[in-house]
C-alpha cells in the first residue's frame, strides 16, 4: 500500500513540481508534552494547476526524479 500525506503547499516556482510541508504532532517520550514538527516534500503535480496556500494530498510513487518521490493526487481545500 502506498502512503498517503497531507500537507499545505509552499512553493510553486519550479517546472511541474510543487513543495509540501507536512506537518505532524509528536509527543515527547519523556515529558510528554506535545509538539509540532514540518518536513518538506516535493511532489510532481502534472498540470500546474496548485497555488500556494492549498492543501492538497500526496502519495508515494517511483522516482520521477533525483529528489521527487510523490505526486499529487488531489487539492483538499483551496487558499
Amino acid at each position: 500500500m502506498k502512503s498517503k500525506l497531507e500537507g499545505k503547499v509552499i512553493s510553486t516556482k519550479q517546472d511541474k513540481t510543487v513543495v509540501v510541508e507536512v506537518s505532524r504532532v509528536k509527543k515527547h517520550p519523556r515529558y510528554e508534552k506535545r509538539y509540532e514538527v514540518h518536513k518538506k516534500y516535493k511532489a510532481h503535480d502534472e498540470n500546474e494547476d496548485c497555488v500556494e496556500g492549498d492543501r492538497v494530498l500526496i502519495e508515494e510513487a517511483k522516482p520521477i526524479s533525483r529528489r521527487k518521490r510523490w505526486k499529487v493526487v488531489k487539492k483538499l481545500k483551496k487558499s
